[in-house]
């Protein structure tokens, strides 16, 4: 992490020099049209209802989802309703009251449980208690990976052994063998913050990435390991070309998708934050053009506070970087290594 910080802080001295700078602002939105983890055209609607304490669009929303088993959409609105009803949970209350069976009122009241235990200073014993309510949501609708993955997150917390966390791994890919939070979830376990290596987050990422289907979100696995591995300061587990390889693959993946589309939105700003890590100027910057103004959380609040302002830096101080460099080496803008 030391290595990474470090160049987004040069990064960032430089860019507050050229903010304003318009040749180098070419297809790339203003920083006031940029936002912040903003939701979809189908969720948003969800989300104001329920700041207005109603529940009906919510449930129509998953319920729509689990019955057409867009899976990856319903693990994506059910993440973000309960982080909306982390703070603001009275929506949900009412709908538990009114259908306490609902599986997907189930589903997001065991995705707000763990959340909520995940934080606690006692973590393993509270997710520990709340693991009845996980298996509720399972047995909500048993054709939905969903509540597996949540399910995946909870084993993490829970100190589960590979066994045991092999075990879920084999009901949840039964449901939906492609499911992407799934295997983020597996790659999370296998990492070496948690119970594996780099070598091995590295190996399941790249194995998931071979199997997947065309313009899946799995190909991106192998970059959240390169991610997790210069997260960590590590220079040595991986190989530099293995992470480019990561990249690479990352950018194929990203290019079969329109500018500004929310739905790679996730894996564009992943993947700019590693390509800045590894010093690819150019390459990054046609991340930050395709990203647009959709900025998520994720990575950059692994770097600040601040993850709006951490993504406006980082993308000012990757354009001086192109308009000024010129390559040493490589190709793709390939100019300097991470950690050099």
């Amino acid at each position: 992490m030391v290595h990474t910080m470090s160049l987004l802080r040069a990064l960032i001295r430089t860019a507050r020099m050229i903010r304003h700078t318009p040749p180098l602002a070419d297809g790339l939105p203003p920083d006031e049209a940029v936002l912040l983890d903003a939701p979809d055209e189908r969720l948003s609607p969800s989300l104001v209802a329920a700041a207005l304490g109603e529940y009906e669009p919510a449930a129509k929303l998953l319920a729509t989802t689990r019955e057409s088993a867009e899976w990856e959409n319903r693990d994506r609105y059910v993440m973000r309703l309960a982080a909306f009803a982390y703070s603001r949970d009275e929506w949900l209350a009412t709908w538990l009251a009114a259908a306490p069976r609902d599986p997907d009122a189930l589903v997001v009241k065991a995705q707000l449980a763990v959340r909520r235990a995940w934080e606690s200073p006692a973590r393993a014993e509270r997710l520990r208690e709340i693991g009845p309510l996980i298996d509720a949501a399972a047995e909500g609708d048993r054709h939905d990976p969903v509540p597996w993955r949540i399910s995946l997150d909870h084993a993490r917390g829970t100190h589960a052994t590979h066994t045991a966390f092999e075990s879920l791994w084999e009901q949840a890919v039964r449901r939906s063998p492609h499911h992407y939070g799934c295997h983020v979830a597996a790659l999370q376990y296998l990492s070496a913050q948690w119970y594996g290596s780099h070598r091995e987050c590295f190996d399941f990422a790249e194995q998931a990435a071979a199997d997947a289907l065309p313009g899946s979100l799995v190909q991106a696995l192998p970059v959240r390991a390169a991610f997790a591995q210069l997260l960590s300061g590590d220079t040595t587990s991986v190989q530099d070309d293995r992470i480019d390889a990561a990249a690479d693959l990352a950018i194929t993946l990203s290019a079969e998708y329109q500018a500004g589309d929310p739905w790679p939105a996730e894996v564009r700003n992943l993947l700019a934050y590693v390509l800045v890590g590894r010093g690819r100027w150019t390459d990054a910057l046609e991340q930050f053009r395709l990203i647009g103004p959709y900025v998520t959380s994720f990575p950059w609040s692994y770097a600040s506070d601040d993850p709006l302002g951490q993504f406006l830096e980082a993308r000012d101080g990757v354009r001086i970087e192109v308009a000024s460099a010129v390559p040493v080496r490589g190709r793709g803008g390939r100019s300097r290594s991470f950690g050099h």
